[in-house]
């Protein structure tokens, strides 16, 4: 069984109207604290140009629409939502919380007696009332940027390197060439060939990710698992390959996971407040068991569209976030709206034919999003709950269909 630590920092939001003043008074302070996160990556230039208070009419367009999404997600058009924030050019343009009654809303839901029940309000999704959130599959992005971290600093390594000499002491069968062929890469874009399942509801009991969660040992479960295809060929959602990525970093470093992203990431980047979810088998959860507060979430977007920089020094290198967030694997999910990509754990919701990248995100069960656009220098932030009913409108469409527009009104 996982244990909690108790991290009690109350939520301080009482009523609407509470909560409607402390977003003006929030969004004044956060513009102040923007400058103390990510101020250290901002040209005086940039500097310069946020003393004009006279906006462009596409500033202005930008802020109609980013008070209509308020809007919209006070009226609850998009279900559960906690917290939203719009950055651009290092500058604070929008930052609410909303406040949600989640004891209330999902204890209807909570039936199931499991350590990882997504319905359970003491860990989900604020840690134990603190303000960490649950990132889910965003984790996945981190663990992927932590990975090309241990690949930087180890030259012995790279993504071709096959993946089961790393994962020694396992009782699982290798007797498989197709298993022993698995690169780290494969892992990385989920195309590691095992038999999989991960598309059904997650509170379905054949789904792999339940299975996982239900275990002792995860790694051993993952490592059980028979090929269905060549590894390399087929792309398959596949949470289980993150944990392997995970115990291979460990391999790589000599550290637990937690412990590296502590000394190589999340110092470096002043993160100090943080909780990972141990698994059984003493391994961290790399698929879905980080939380973070939104602002910090904010300075992982600001590292990648630094390009890998932090304060003037590379966290992670230039080509692991190029190829991170680039198309290697096009249109993986033909069933989508929109044609998607897939980097290294990274996904590409709008890249051209030739490849560029137009956004590109970390993407979590219940609606966490971290969105990023280079090309206008933005990020999005959203965090939310909507895991037991399909809101009317989606916070993963906002980039695309909302923001961007309003970005090229002219």
């Amino acid at each position: 069984m996982c244990n909690y630590k108790y991290i009690c920092k109350l939520h301080p939001i009482k009523t609407k109207i509470m909560r409607m003043l402390k977003n003006k008074i929030k969004l004044t302070f956060s513009i102040l604290l923007i400058v103390t996160v990510i101020g250290c990556n901002t040209k005086d230039k940039n500097k310069e140009s946020t003393k004009n208070t006279q906006k462009a009419p596409s500033q202005n367009v930008l802020s109609a629409v980013i008070d209509s999404i308020n809007s919209e997600i006070n009226n609850g058009d998009y279900g559960l939502i906690d917290r939203f924030m719009v950055i651009q050019n290092n500058e604070l343009l929008a930052d609410y919380k909303y406040d949600q009654d989640y004891k209330t809303i999902v204890q209807k839901y909570d039936t199931t007696n499991h350590q990882y029940n997504f319905n359970n309000t003491d860990w989900h999704p604020y840690y134990k009332k603190s303000e960490l959130h649950t990132l889910q599959s965003v984790t996945k992005s981190i663990t992927s940027i932590l990975l090309g971290i241990a690949l930087d600093l180890n030259e012995d390594y790279n993504v071709s390197n096959k993946a089961m000499p790393l994962l020694n002491g396992y009782d699982a069968d290798f007797q498989d060439k197709r298993k022993q062929n698995i690169s780290i890469e494969d892992l990385l874009t989920m195309r590691s060939g095992l038999q999989w399942n991960e598309e059904t509801d997650h509170n379905d009991h054949t789904n792999d990710c339940f299975l996982l969660e239900a275990s002792d040992n995860w790694i051993e479960y993952v490592l059980s698992k028979p090929m269905d295809t060549m590894p390399g060929t087929k792309f398959v959602y596949n949470g289980g390959g993150t944990v392997l990525l995970g115990k291979i970093i460990r391999t790589i470093t000599g550290k637990r996971i937690d412990k590296w992203a502590e000394e190589k990431l999340f110092e470096p980047l002043g993160i100090t407040d943080y909780y990972w979810k141990e698994t059984p088998d003493g391994e961290i959860d790399t698929e879905g068991g980080l939380y973070l507060k939104a602002e910090d979430l904010v300075k992982i977007g600001s590292l990648f569209l630094n390009k890998g920089k932090w304060d003037g020094k590379q966290i992670v290198s230039e080509n692991w976030v190029a190829t991170s967030t680039s198309p290697l694997l096009k249109n993986v999910k033909p069933h989508w709206k929109s044609v998607t990509g897939y980097g290294y754990q990274w996904w590409v919701p709008e890249y051209t034919d030739n490849g560029k990248t137009n956004i590109y995100s970390a993407n979590g069960y219940g609606g966490q999003y971290l969105m990023i656009t280079p090309e206008h220098n933005l990020i999005i932030v959203f965090n939310g709950w909507n895991i037991n009913a399909e809101p009317e409108k989606s916070t993963y469409r906002v980039l695309q269909d909302r923001i961007i527009p309003a970005l090229k009104h002219k």
